[in-house]
């Protein structure tokens, strides 16, 4: 799943490198195009006309990374969700890598996530010293357990994340919500590449303003969840079934198993 805001540089090659780094595998790709003013939705769309497995969504006006990551976990049919940045940085080739521990023959059926971190990174100066200035202050508030929460290169359980609350930059702070929910996360160092075309949507004033606000939001988050599981008492009557969502956390989930 790829969020899209007016990347219409890098849209046709970065579709043709996930395809290549998935040549043997079965899958969906869902471009989302967050209100873009160029031709980046144009784009998406001709690729779509010559590929069933792509499929386009569109907001009316830009949402943020957010509302378009979330927009697209929505509309996926998949129980895993692999996604990375619409502007080239994100290479595909770590695609496989990332989605095994999900997957694979030794994938724990508690992990609910896996996030990249990048190494090498290709941005500027100020924007890995803003970057490291925030991951450190969130790792020391939130105590996540990884160095780099904005890498877009990340897969993670369906049902697991539309369980979490919702918010704007959301997308920052998934290993600390999916830790919150009970889920195990792994963290994978995964490889980055100059942006192709265009600049940042973000300006680190920016982001650092909106990261203080949004740090405080997921911090009262993690200390107000709910601590105190109901246990049954009496059977329930037969024409009542019970159906646990899959998308319980998993302490919650084996109690009322139980």
């Amino acid at each position: 799943m790829v969020p899209l805001h007016n990347e219409e540089g890098a849209i046709d090659d970065l579709v043709a490198d996930i395809s290549a780094a998935l040549t043997t595998w079965s899958y969906e790709l869902i471009l989302v195009d967050d209100g873009s003013t160029d031709t980046t939705r144009a784009r998406c769309l001709a690729l779509a006309a010559r590929d069933a497995r792509i499929v386009v969504l569109g907001h009316p006006k830009s949402g943020g990374q957010s509302a378009a990551l979330h927009s697209g976990v929505l509309e996926a049919r998949a129980a895993i969700v692999a996604t990375l940045d619409g502007d080239g940085q994100n290479p595909p080739a770590n695609l496989p890598r990332l989605v095994a521990p999900l997957i694979g023959p030794t994938a724990s059926p508690i992990c609910g996530l896996v996030a990249g971190q990048r190494v090498g990174r290709k941005d500027s100066l100020s924007k890995r010293l803003a970057s490291r200035f925030a991951n450190g202050l969130r790792a020391t508030v939130l105590r996540d357990g990884t160095r780099d929460t904005g890498c877009g290169l990340k897969a993670f359980q369906r049902e697991a994340f539309l369980a979490l609350p919702y918010f704007n930059h959301m997308h920052r702070y998934l290993p600390a919500l999916f830790a919150r929910d009970g889920w195990q996360v792994q963290l994978v160092d995964v490889t980055h590449a100059p942006r192709r075309t265009g600049r940042s949507k973000y300006g680190n004033l920016d982001r650092a303003l909106a990261g203080i606000l949004d740090l405080a939001g997921v911090a009262w988050l993690i200390h107000r969840q709910k601590r105190v599981l109901a246990e049954r008492l009496a059977s329930q009557p037969a024409h009542r079934p019970v159906d646990v969502p899959a998308a319980l956390t998993p302490a919650l989930k084996g109690k009322i198993d139980a």
